[in-house]
């Protein structure tokens, strides 16, 4: 390591060479950034509202973990005998004499400029001791940052989390760290005493550093299934996992077998499918810990513009592992009307006290759908329990609404956890009312109307943050096709082939006599209070950027700023015509 002077040289130099000209300035949040016109590094401005939702899980889990201390360290102090309490002081004593004479060593001496380039070389170290060792205090926690390329997650982390401890941020790409770095130092001294940058390969890195992060970010360009090994393994006890997947043509089942072959599950095409991306994916993740006697716990689970994000917390316990089968079922749905129906993988019996886990009853449904006649196809196997904990979204949606300024997309994350919070959580999957209608070719009933028809028939209902026209609800398909009858009923439809699934489902009288009567609860309390809960797009182009690497086209040219968007637009309003329109026009001219 060189001496302070000699590095407080290297950063001047550093400085010099940077021509801010060829930089635009990015802010978000408390965080600002350097990006290059060349586009080197990869910066996606539609990420502002995963950094912003993860921010506030963040600070969540912060809260919620210094509580679950306070608990543990309450229950102990009740229980733990007198002589012990005597062992555990020798032992903090213990521990306070080897820091000492390490400090007085010299081991550790490092100027805050120097720590910022390279961190002290036992910064690790006591990180890897279990919390609460010692004189059980709560260490701040430890976050990750697996592929970080421009480092903005991480400075925004590091800048605005209050109670946060060391930052890690990896990437295998050398100009990616050099950006990171850069940045790090724009970013001032609190940035560079939190923020540690080093060029590594994720899976590697994690792998080598086994239960050590309180918190690992997952949020890859395309699939993170090659990643969800080494992270289900870097995470302590008790601690976080946050996953992103933008690869939704494969998880949504345009590629069947690529979806299987990184996520282990098989997509189905309906209107659910981008609920059912989320629960593969979680299924995925609770499918890597289970090899290593581990378990998730859903916080948070999000579908929003282009991509999937799931916030686990990651368990060790070998007995509790045995409920996985539990979590999961395989999906059968209907080729004619789209009705689906769920297969549990497993099932317990209990007796004497001793519960024994048993393969799960089938099949569920006949080779032919009762409802149409048609034949089903089959997917999974997905995630079956709660995606959500309501608990949790509360307090989220809650945080949130405290610190509205602190949130570059409040408008938009609140709206999202908004409608998750009004989620039936034990309700896998949705139906869609126009996709109902459609196989039926009938008119379709206001979401009022058959909301209320639901809950008049006794069962619960609810929307969800996926789709606008996503219902999700507890009843039955036989109920919600015998409410549908009913409605056409009272709604007549012109004839149709016999043949077609909505004819075999219509021909048959229906069970229940559906109350379209209005239901006290058919609207929710955001509804009713006309509360935003979809918002659309902010601009034009909304959506994932190039590549690094790759030029900037005027499709990316948002990347660049306000300006550069302006300017683009003008153009484009100047051409009223496009040049191939135009030259067409002026050959038919010069021919005439």
């Amino acid at each position: 390591m060189g001496t302070v002077g000699e590095q407080t040289g290297e950063q001047n130099n550093q400085q010099k060479r940077i021509d801010l000209n060829d930089y635009t300035v990015i802010k978000e949040g408390e965080a600002e950034i350097l990006m290059h016109a060349k586009n080197e590094v990869f910066y996606n401005k539609t990420q502002v509202n995963n950094r912003d939702m993860s921010i506030a899980v963040l600070r969540a889990f912060i809260a919620k973990r210094k509580q679950e201390h306070e608990t543990m360290v309450s229950r102990r102090s009740k229980t733990v005998p007198k002589e012990s309490d005597k062992s555990i002081s020798e032992a903090d004593a213990m521990v306070d004499s080897i820091t000492e004479d390490k400090i007085t060593n010299g081991e550790c001496e490092a100027s805050e400029e120097s720590s910022r380039d390279e961190p002290c070389s036992l910064s690790e170290e006591p990180a890897r001791n279990p919390e609460g060792k010692g004189r059980g205090e709560l260490k701040s926690p430890r976050v990750l940052e697996a592929l970080s390329a421009s480092g903005l997650r991480s400075l925004r982390y590091a800048r605005e989390v209050e109670g946060i401890g060391q930052v890690v941020a990896l990437d295998n790409d050398k100009a990616s760290v050099e950006a990171c770095r850069r940045n790090i130092k724009f970013n001032g001294s609190l940035a560079c005493s939190k923020v540690e940058s080093h060029l590594a390969d994720a899976r590697v890195y994690m792998l080598t550093h086994p239960k050590e992060f309180d918190l690992v970010d997952l949020d890859p360009y395309g699939s993170p299934s090659v990643f969800l090994d080494s992270a289900v393994q870097s995470v302590v006890d008790g601690g976080m996992l946050m996953c992103t997947a933008t690869d939704m043509a494969v998880l949504c089942g345009s590629n069947g077998e690529v979806c299987y072959s990184k996520y282990g599950s098989y997509p189905l095409r309906g209107k659910y499918c981008h609920e059912m991306a989320l629960r593969i994916l979680l299924a995925s993740i609770e499918s890597h810990a289970n090899r290593y006697k581990r378990y998730i716990v859903p916080v948070l689970s999000v579908q929003m513009d282009f991509y999937v994000r799931v916030f686990v917390r990651i368990y060790t316990s070998a007995s509790a592992m045995k409920n996985t089968p539990l979590k999961l079922s395989y999906v059968y749905q209907c080729t004619g009307c789209d009705s689906f129906h769920l297969q549990p993988l497993g099932r317990t019996q209990s007796k004497n006290n001793s519960v024994r886990y048993l393969p799960g009853f089938g099949p569920v449904v006949s080779q032919e759908c009762s409802d149409c006649g048609k034949k089903y196809n089959m997917g999974g196997p997905i995630w079956s329990a709660p995606i959500h904990d309501q608990e949790w979204v509360t307090s989220i949606l809650a945080d949130v609404k405290s610190m509205k300024n602190c949130y570059p997309a409040y408008d938009r994350i609140s709206a999202v956890l908004t409608t998750i919070s009004e989620e039936l959580p034990d309700v896998p999957l949705f139906l869609s009312l126009h996709n109902l209608c459609a196989t039926l070719k009938c008119t379709s009933p206001s979401a009022v109307i058959f909301r209320s028809a639901v809950i008049n028939a006794g069962y619960r209902i609810s929307g969800t943050h996926v789709n606008p026209l996503g219902l999700k609800t507890d009843a039955p398909m036989d109920i919600i096709w015998d409410i549908m009858r009913c409605w056409v009923k009272n709604h007549p439809v012109k004839a149709q082939p016999p043949e077609l699934a909505g004819s075999v489902i219509l021909a048959k009288e229906p069970v229940l006599q559906a109350n379209f009567a209005r239901a006290v609860a058919s609207l929710s309390k955001a509804q009713a209070k006309k509360v935003a809960r979809f918002l659309p797009n902010p601009e034009r182009h909304w959506g994932p950027k190039v590549r690094a690497g790759r030029q900037i086209t005027i499709k990316h040219v948002s990347l660049l700023g306000a300006e550069a968007v302006n300017s683009v637009i003008n153009r484009e309003e100047e051409s009223d015509e496009p040049a191939a329109k135009r030259k067409k026009t002026e050959d038919l001219t010069s021919d005439s």
